[in-house]
Parts: structure tokens; C-alpha cells; sequence
């Protein structure tokens, strides 16, 4: 019985010891970064802002359209944003 076991132990340690097969390597080109799409301005198109000239910065033309009460519309936001920016108030 034990000399029937001796085969099968060698080829568990024999197999235990062999190297994987690496993983092949990744083309950064191909697997482009999550929120790595940065315009100009820094804003995150993927996750729906777009840089707004009014406000000075990147916005949500649907959280924008709500909070100044404008239409949701493209044309409602980029006339919005293309006016230029309101003096701060002292």
C-alpha cells in the first residue's frame, strides 16, 4: 500500500513546484483609466460634466438646469453657460 502511495505523493510535489504561466501583459492603450478622461478644463465627461464659462467650473447640465431653473435642454444650458461670469457680490 505504501509503495502505491509513493508515486502519487511525487507527482503532488513535483506538480506543486512548477512555475504558472504569467499572465499576459496589458496594453495600457487598450484599458483606458475609469474617470481618466479629463478635458481641458479638468471635468470628468464620463461622469457627465462638461465645464460651465458662467460659473467657472465643471458641472452636470442636469443638476445645473434644476438648481438655476432652466430648461434641461442642450441649447438652455450652453446659452447659460456661454454668458460670461456674474461679478461676486460684496
Amino acid at each position: 500500500m505504501k509503495t502505491a502511495l509513493l508515486p502519487v505523493l511525487l507527482v503532488l510535489a513535483l506538480s506543486a513546484c512548477a512555475q504558472p504561466e504569467p499572465a499576459p501583459a496589458r496594453d495600457a492603450a487598450a484599458a483606458p483609466v475609469v474617470g481618466g478622461d479629463r478635458d481641458a478644463h479638468g471635468c470628468i465627461g464620463s461622469a457627465g460634466y462638461q465645464w460651465c464659462q458662467r460659473s467657472g467650473r465643471c458641472e452636470r447640465p442636469w443638476e445645473l438646469a434644476q438648481a438655476q431653473g432652466l430648461a434641461n435642454t442642450a441649447e438652455a444650458i450652453d446659452t447659460w453657460c456661454a454668458l460670461p461670469p456674474t461679478p461676486a457680490r460684496k
